[in-house]
């Protein structure tokens, strides 16, 4: 293992079998983040993005290769990982405050310091007046932004976060994307995003993957240097690299679509 890599992906292959014939899905996909980094893996519709955030997750096991947190081999679905997925998934019937906890009280961790924890984060992002509000009482970006508290509540080691914004109008997008964005920044989270949006991917990221049509495999990776003064996604979205940066990726998509 590498020394100073908190995540690290192995040499991922996936193969799909069915009586009559063998699907390839993923093709050797290896890479590492340090702690505190953010990526964002894009690629064609169906090239098996999805698919490698299950395996990482633990939901599926690859055909061959390996994940590991902090040097331990990920074999199974692992407390250090959590998960934001497309929808916020928060049950209509539960406040705000009894969505996040939802998870702890599973996990049988519902104590004063966890407690207190959940305060903090309610109180940093804006929600504690709506703590015992219900989710329809609420706008799209703030039921995103209650989803990342109850994951962030567990105190995973890696985020996975699955197309986060794609049920969101464009408007609120620029905006909850920000703020997501912020949040994890500002808890040193190591995150992993899946997104179809290059603008997004771009705005929010230290580092983007492009990955081939299936089988999939790495075609390049894009390192994001933006200036000080473009530390928000906004301030990324009206810096001249954007541009720079997004006909780059752009044209590898390109090239993979033809």
């Amino acid at each position: 293992m590498e020394k100073n890599k908190k995540v690290k992906i192995n040499h991922i292959f996936m193969n799909y079998h069915s009586l009559s014939s063998e699907t390839e899905a993923l093709k050797d996909v290896n890479f590492s983040l340090e702690e505190g980094e953010f990526i964002s893996i894009v690629g064609p519709s169906g090239c098996g993005k999805s698919t490698l955030l299950n395996i990482l997750c633990g939901l599926l096991a690859p055909s061959s290769g390996s994940v590991y947190i902090d040097d331990e081999l990920m074999s199974s679905v692992s407390k250090k990982i959590g998960y934001m997925f497309q929808k916020d998934h928060l049950f209509q019937w539960l406040s705000v405050m009894d969505n996040i906890k939802l998870g702890l009280k599973i996990q049988h961790k519902v104590n004063e310091e966890n407690l207190n924890f959940i305060y903090l984060l309610l109180k940093n992002y804006n929600l504690w007046e709506f703590r015992n509000h219900h989710p329809n009482e609420l706008s799209g970006g703030m039921r995103q932004r209650v989803a990342l508290i109850r994951t962030l509540a567990l105190k995973p080691e890696l985020l996975l976060l699955d197309e986060p914004f794609s049920s969101l109008d464009y408007q609120s997008r620029l905006t909850v994307s920000d703020e997501i964005s912020t949040i994890i920044k500002k808890e040193n989270k190591t995150a992993i995003m899946v997104t179809h949006d290059i603008s997004e991917a771009i705005a929010m990221s230290d580092r983007v993957i492009v990955l081939s049509k299936r089988p999939a495999e790495i075609k390049c990776e894009v390192k994001l240097n933006f200036p000080p003064q473009s530390s928000s996604c906004i301030k990324r979205r009206d810096d001249p690299l954007f541009r720079v940066y997004f006909n780059s990726i752009w044209k590898e998509l390109d090239l993979i679509d033809n």
